[in-house]
C-alpha cells in the first residue's frame, strides 16, 4: 500500500486524525486536524475517499483540496467542517504523522525537516492570510483565532460545547459519543490509577 500524506493520531491516546492545516499563521507549532471518529459515516467516508485521491496526496495542504471539495449533501467540505465545530485546535508535537502502518513521524518534526528542504523557518510554512492564494475561505479558517461555529444559537451548554450550528439530532449524536469516549478515558484512567495504588478493601468490623 502507497504511503499517504495527511493521516496522523494523537500521540497521547492513539485517536485517529486527518490534518487540516499542518501549521497556523501566527502559531507555527499548531495544526488543525479532524478527528475522524467525531464524524457522521457519510463525512467519514467522504473525507477518506478525498485524502486518498491524487489530488490531495500531490498537495501538500489538504484544506486547499478540502476547499474545492463537496459533501455528499452539497457543502463545501471545509467550510461544512469550520461551520460545524469539527476542526480541532493541536500541537504539531501531539501528532503522529502515519504514512503507512509501520512508520510515524511527530508533525513538529516533519514540519521542520519540510522547512530545512525549502530554506525557510517553521514559522514560514503556515498559510499566510496575506498569501496569493485562490481560496479567500483557506485563508480566513487557517487564521480564524475562534474557529467555533458562528451561529444565532444562544443556547449556553451548546454554545460552551462548540455545537452551534448543528441539528439536534447532530448534536444528540456527539453527545451521544462524547459521553462513550469520556466513559472509556474514565475507565482507562481507573486502571492507571489502580496500577498505581490499589484501592484499600474495607473491612467489615463485627461487632
Amino acid at each position: 500500500m502507497a504511503d499517504l500524506k495527511h493521516v496522523g493520531r494523537i500521540k497521547d491516546n492513539g485517536r485517529k486524525c486527518i490534518v487540516v492545516f499542518r501549521t497556523l499563521p501566527g502559531d507555527a507549532f499548531s495544526a488543525l486536524v479532524v478527528m475522524t471518529e467525531a464524524l457522521s459515516e457519510s463525512y467519514h467516508d467522504s473525507i477518506i475517499s478525498l485524502v486518498e485521491s491524487n489530488a490531495a496526496q500531490v498537495n501538500p495542504e489538504l484544506s486547499e483540496v478540502l476547499a474545492r471539495a463537496v459533501f455528499s449533501d452539497g457543502s463545501t467540505m471545509l467550510p461544512s467542517l469550520h461551520v460545524k465545530g469539527l476542526l480541532t485546535k493541536v500541537p504539531t508535537a501531539s501528532i503522529e504523522m502515519i504514512p503507512n502502518p509501520s512508520v510515524s513521524i511527530l508533525l513538529s518534526e516533519l514540519n521542520q525537516l519540510i522547512a530545512e528542504q525549502k530554506g525557510i523557518s517553521v514559522q514560514d510554512l503556515a498559510l499566510q492570510p496575506d498569501a496569493p492564494k485562490t481560496d479567500v475561505q483557506v485563508k480566513e479558517i487557517a487564521s480564524a483565532s475562534d474557529i467555533s461555529p458562528k451561529t444565532n444559537n444562544t443556547d449556553p451548554l451548546i454554545d460552551q460545547n462548540g455545537l452551534q450550528g448543528l441539528s439536534d439530532e447532530d448534536i444528540a449524536k456527539k453527545y451521544r459519543s462524547d459521553a462513550d469516549r469520556l466513559s472509556k478515558e474514565a475507565a482507562h484512567l481507573r486502571r492507571l490509577a489502580e496500577e498505581l495504588i490499589p484501592t484499600k478493601k474495607k473491612v467489615a468490623v463485627v461487632k
